[in-house]
């Protein structure tokens, strides 16, 4: 499914975000940089450890922030380790926010022109899947709408299809 938003495309595809040839992907990465299971598993893995040599050398990064390594063996240039919030953490909603925001910057400072991201703290961090789809993408929405973007296309690669089905539902009633 895709969506046209002031020159910017905004794609959903139902898959494994190391399978695409965007700029960048992003890692849903947790505060220390490891990259254990789910989609920073799946990164470390296809990637390689070029990544997570990169991630321990800058050691770590605060819940809300973005921070960029290379893209490793990946088809993407760039990898983007948002930090989203763990559910029940306290403020989650803003670090959500906060993450997805930063990460979408630092694609623009980097004049990247496509971006693919996962479910950011929908898996192991516990965010409620319609609650996350929501905030993600109106803050994607709302980032296009209101800045001169470099990006030209920003995927939404969702895992399992109930994922998707949940961003497929909010992508339309936010983008009739």
């Amino acid at each position: 499914m895709q969506k046209l938003v002031n020159r910017v495309t905004i794609e959903l595809v139902q898959g494994d975000i190391t399978d695409l040839a965007t700029d960048a992907v992003v890692n849903a990465a947790n505060e220390s940089l490891q990259m254990g299971g789910g989609v920073a598993g799946a990164i470390r893995r296809r990637g390689g450890p070029a990544i997570q040599r990169e991630c321990d050398d800058i050691g770590g990064t605060s819940v809300g922030t973005a921070i960029l390594t290379t893209g490793g063996n990946l088809k993407a240039r760039y990898v983007i380790h948002a930090v989203g919030p763990r559910w029940g953490e306290g403020d989650e909603e803003p670090k959500l926010i906060s993450a997805v925001e930063n990460a979408l910057k630092l694609a623009e400072s980097k004049q990247l022109r496509s971006i693919a991201f996962p479910a950011i703290s929908t898996g192991i961090f516990g965010f409620p899947k319609a609650q996350a789809a929501n905030l993600i993408l109106s803050t994607t929405i709302d980032h296009v709408k209101n800045t001169k973007s470099t990006l030209r296309h920003i995927v939404f690669c969702l895992f399992d299809p109930a994922s998707y089905s949940i961003f497929e539902k909010t992508l339309k009633k936010l983008v009739p």
